[in-house]
């Protein structure tokens, strides 16, 4: 921890290695986020109290 960060550099971008981690991170659970299913019921399930008029 008291040792300074290695840095990666393509031409004009320069970011540190930890930062890139968290970036990757952040992208990767957007993506398993999107890729979850959802909870949902059967069509034809119904609970007690849902009114159907």
């Amino acid at each position: 921890m008291d040792a300074p960060a290695q840095y990666l550099s393509w031409n004009f971008v320069l970011i540190s290695v930890p930062n890139i981690l968290v970036i990757l991170g952040m992208i990767l659970v957007f993506v398993v986020a999107l890729l979850a299913p959802f909870p949902h019921e059967d069509p034809g399930e119904q609970h007690p109290g849902d009114r159907h008029d």
